[in-house]
């Protein structure tokens, strides 16, 4: 599947956690990401509410959300999982969803950052910055989130942040 280069738009960028969801934006022209303060996970709908506020505030088009493949580009159960958190969000927020490879974001952000054993979540969220400048440059487009219900296994796979 070959991505097309998204429209720029105000966006934000999910890097998923167990603990922690890292967050990142960018401004309506896609020319500024900036890492944003990650949120502690709670409960889906305490994790709503607080993207509710960012997305209001920002006045967010959509979002995108990092999914785990592995090295080949294949989903991973936690891809599943993240693919599934992510449509969820996004029908509740009524935002077009992309998902995108996020295979060695953390370790990518980590060298870049100089972030390297970091535990505070700056990680989680300059991660997230890397995803979002990766879809900036190399899609997919946002998609209704009935529309993106697709298989993991057909997310832009050719490169990893």
């Amino acid at each position: 599947m070959t991505a097309t280069k998204p429209r720029p738009k105000s966006i934000l960028s999910l890097d998923l956690g167990k603990r922690r969801i890292g967050l990142a934006g960018c401004d309506p022209l896609g020319i500024t990401v900036s890492p944003l303060p990650p949120l502690q996970r709670k409960s889906f709908d305490r994790d709503l509410k607080a993207l509710q506020r960012h997305c209001t505030s920002r006045k967010v088009e959509g979002l995108v959300v990092g999914l785990p493949l592995d090295s080949k580009g294949l989903p991973t159960d936690q891809a599943r999982h993240y693919e599934r958190y992510g449509q969820r969000l996004a029908r509740a927020l009524k935002l077009p969803l992309a998902l995108v490879n996020e295979h060695s974001s953390s370790w990518a952000a980590a060298e870049r950052y100089n972030l390297q054993g970091d535990r505070s979540g700056q990680l989680d969220s300059a991660a997230a910055a890397l995803l979002l400048e990766q879809w900036l440059r190399e899609g997919p487009e946002l998609k209704p989130v009935h529309v993106a219900a697709h298989p993991v296994s057909q997310v832009n796979s050719d490169s990893g942040a």
